[in-house]
């Protein structure tokens, strides 16, 4: 399990990236009320790399050997061991280039809408995928925040 929630840390559409993305552009913002949106959603977003660092950890932390190499995590385990480490399922490290700041503002939140959503349908795969009931009342919770955030980042299109 650990092999593909990881990927809502470290992956194209994770958390880190949501975290770094908001909390870059804000700085380019021009209106104080969407910056504040920014930095309000962008420090939720690190809560979540706490919440999913944290679940990654409960579920590797007593892993046997064995345990280790019939999940599928032996490659994550010979890099990494069971430390916590920001990759995609598929095992390509976090960078950089899973986000965008444009600086306009119409771009921006159009970015972030998006990236909401495909946030979301990452989470919806891996509660398809979860067999245990207290990951999946995590993971449903933050596939919930996701939900919200896209809302939020439309209300500066209701509001000018």
């Amino acid at each position: 399990m650990a092999r593909i929630i990881i990927s809502q840390l470290g992956g194209p559409d994770g958390e880190l990236g949501a975290s770094l993305r908001y909390l870059n552009q804000r700085f380019a913002m021009p209106y104080a009320e969407v910056k504040g949106l920014l930095t309000d959603i962008g420090t939720e977003e690190l809560a979540h790399v706490e919440m999913i660092s944290t679940i990654l950890y409960q579920l590797t932390k007593d892993l046997s050997i064995d345990e280790i190499k019939a999940s599928g995590f032996d490659t994550y385990f010979v890099d990494h061991t069971t430390g916590i480490y920001p990759v995609a399922a598929s095992g390509a490290p976090f960078t950089v280039t899973y986000f965008q700041s444009k600086g306009d503002i119409i771009t921006d939140l159009h970015e972030n809408m998006a990236a909401e959503q495909k946030a979301r349908t990452t989470y919806d795969n891996i509660i398809r995928l979860a067999d245990d009931p207290d990951v999946r009342d995590a993971i449903r919770f933050l596939r919930q925040r996701e939900i919200v955030h896209y809302q939020r980042f439309g209300e500066p299109y209701r509001t000018r």
